[in-house]
């Protein structure tokens, strides 16, 4: 939500303030703007909509610079507009911000009786007043941030400059991400790397509370007590590639078919001689696999779809009593946590602001550790947990993600693998569940040749409103990220059952107008989930069936799809593929915009 890029540097930078926002357009925004320090004070352009509106405005105007400050906004307070759009202005100050200020209406208040007059709706701009009006009581762009941070309520990443002093850009940041980058002769900062791989490679991770002074002659950075404070040169392992399209139509499609080799590249290095490494959670996670009693998962969106697949893994494999919730809901209760929980948290980004915040509250509770899987290593809910997972899909540009959930998936059976042979799971069936993860990047490349099938599939769904996604067991999270992927990108309202609650009131529903789509695995429930879609068949509903190649003679549907079969482990990642390339396909037909759906953000960075 949200993208920041600063610049300090010796030579004219806009082009590259304009590219930094480019690079960011993944996480969502309504408009964009940018602001430069030059002799005549500071100079602005913003634009409602995409950064190539920003782009063609920069070319009517000229406007360069040496310093400046740019974003992509997301809209939270205030409607889309130029007038909305950051960066604003107050007297000789410009700032950018990432979050939400939640005690905005009383400063708001306060600067109005002060005289300061507001042109815009956002919370951000009291932000700029705020810092103004410390410069005009004499302190300098440092010390105003300082001062000035310390009086807001909530979470943000800021970036600001001074026409009274060129050359300078000051941020800070609290519960939202904001990264420092060293050049030669230039500085950077950023909400993320992905928008200053052509500058550099090397980043500072700043931590909350943190205060940055970016110059040309270098950066640094002050802690939350006001002192300054060291924090490690990084050096980056992405690659501007990695963040570029190809001969891809979208970053979706191209991120479906990375799948094999995200997946090999998560299993790498932590299967060997047919047994899951323990050693890949931590120095001491055998014996804290084996302390364990209970596993609470905490997650946001498809990371929670993830967590309820893993919910049935730990429990059918380890025996180990689980439950999977949604972060913003963990947040706002007081659960009961008996001794021994693990407390594991699933987040792409690492900065998902509900998780982190749940994150924070299981500090102060009795869990046994707290665990992340997460695909940013540096990211702030990695550093602030004891047992880390690692998924290694690489950058995510597409909003609806794909190969960062089948990584997550996998990382998730990896653990409760271990965990199961940590409680005694047989020989037999534990062998079979790394064989399954052994073969799965096969067998995903063998799914993705349903590609052209899938998409004359889609073509019956176009003109459709509404669909409905079935599943049971481990297949019913598949069904709930089926039906979100859809909803997200081809914007057909969708919802996921459990395949037995159809007569508790979804068969209600069920017409020729409303297409049904069933993931049908062969599983220990397959004969039940049968009879759920012979239900569906009798009254009159069009059934599409995703099945594997055990079941699918004799199953009575409009279509059946036919996957590898593959085993309890495989086949819910297995499943996901066809889903995506679905919602994928459908998304296209209709002409939405798939990479940057509507109202929606990569990084959800804000509660």
């Amino acid at each position: 939500m949200c993208g920041i890029v600063g610049i300090s540097a010796n030579r004219p930078i806009v082009q590259h303030l304009i590219a930094g926002l480019a690079a960011l357009e993944y996480r969502g925004y309504d408009s964009a703007g940018v602001a430069l320090v030059g002799a005549d004070g500071i100079a602005r352009l913003r634009a409602k909509g995409k950064v190539r509106d920003l782009v063609a405005l920069q070319a009517e105007t000229g406007l360069d610079g040496n310093c400046g400050i740019a974003h992509t906004r997301w809209a939270t307070h205030g409607v889309p507009s130029e007038h909305n759009a950051h960066p604003h202005v107050s007297g000789q100050v410009s700032v950018v911000h990432n979050g939400i200020i939640e005690n905005h209406a009383s400063l708001r208040a306060e600067l109005q009786a002060d005289g300061y007059e507001f042109s815009s709706q956002t919370d951000t701009e009291v932000v700029a007043h705020l810092l103004e009006r410390a410069q005009r009581g004499g302190m300098d762009l440092l010390a105003a941030v300082q001062s000035v941070v310390r009086r807001l309520h909530g979470a943000y990443a800021i970036a600001a400059v001074s026409a009274r002093e060129p050359g300078r850009v000051v941020g800070a940041r609290y519960g939202a991400p904001l990264i420092a980058g060293l050049g030669e002769g230039e500085q950077y900062l950023a909400s993320d790397v992905h928008a200053l791989l052509p500058l550099t490679k090397r980043f500072m991770y700043l931590e909350e509370g943190d205060v940055v002074d970016v110059t040309v002659a270098g950066i640094t950075v002050y802690g939350a007590d006001g002192q300054p404070a060291a924090r490690e040169v990084k050096e980056s392992h992405f690659s501007a590639d990695a963040v570029e399209r190809g001969e891809y139509a979208h970053y979706m499609l191209k991120e479906i078919h990375e799948q094999p080799v995200a997946v090999a590249d998560t299993l790498e290095g932590r299967i060997a001689g047919g047994k899951v490494l323990t050693q890949i959670l931590g120095v001491d996670a055998e014996n804290l696999l084996a302390d364990t009693q209970a596993v609470h998962i905490i997650a946001c969106g498809t990371s929670y779809h993830a967590g309820l697949v893993a919910r049935y893994w730990i429990e059918q494999l380890a025996g180990v009593p689980c439950t999977a919730e949604i972060a913003s809901e963990y947040r706002y209760r007081d659960p009961v946590v008996k001794e021994g929980t693990l407390f594991l948290t699933i987040s792409q980004s690492g900065e998902t602001a509900d998780t982190l915040a749940a994150l924070k509250l299981a500090r102060e509770r009795p869990y046994l550790a707290r665990m992340a899987v997460c695909n940013v290593p540096e990211s702030s809910i990695v550093r602030e947990s004891e047992l880390v997972l690692m998924t290694r899909a690489g950058p995510e540009i597409g909003v609806a993600s794909t190969k960062a959930f089948t990584t997550q998936l996998v990382a998730l059976a990896l653990f409760s693998l271990a965990l199961a042979r940590a409680k005694g799971l047989d020989d037999a069936r534990y062998a079979d569940g790394v064989r399954q993860l052994e073969q799965l990047p096969g067998h995903i490349a063998e799914v993705l040749k349903l590609d052209d099938e899938i998409r004359e599939l889609a073509e019956a769904f176009v003109g459709k409103q509404h669909a409905l996604f079935l599943g049971r067991g481990t297949h019913w999270p598949v069904a709930m990220e089926g039906a979100l992927k859809l909803k997200e990108i081809s914007y057909i309202h969708a919802e996921a059952y459990a395949a037995g609650e159809l007569k508790h009131g979804p068969l209600a529903l069920v017409d020729e107008d409303m297409p049904v789509i069933a993931v049908a695995p062969n599983d220990h429930l397959i004969d039940k989930l049968k009879s759920n879609l012979e239900e569906v068949r009798a009254r009159g509903g069009v059934l599409y069936a995703f099945v594997d190649e055990t079941v699918a003679h004799g199953l009575d549907a409009a279509r059946v799809v036919v996957m590898p079969a593959a085993g309890e482990i495989a086949a819910p990642v297995i499943s996901t593929i066809p889903l995506q390339l679905l919602s994928y396909h459908v998304a296209v037909l209709r002409g939405t915009d798939v990479d940057q759906p509507r109202n929606l953000a990569k990084s959800v960075t804000v509660e």
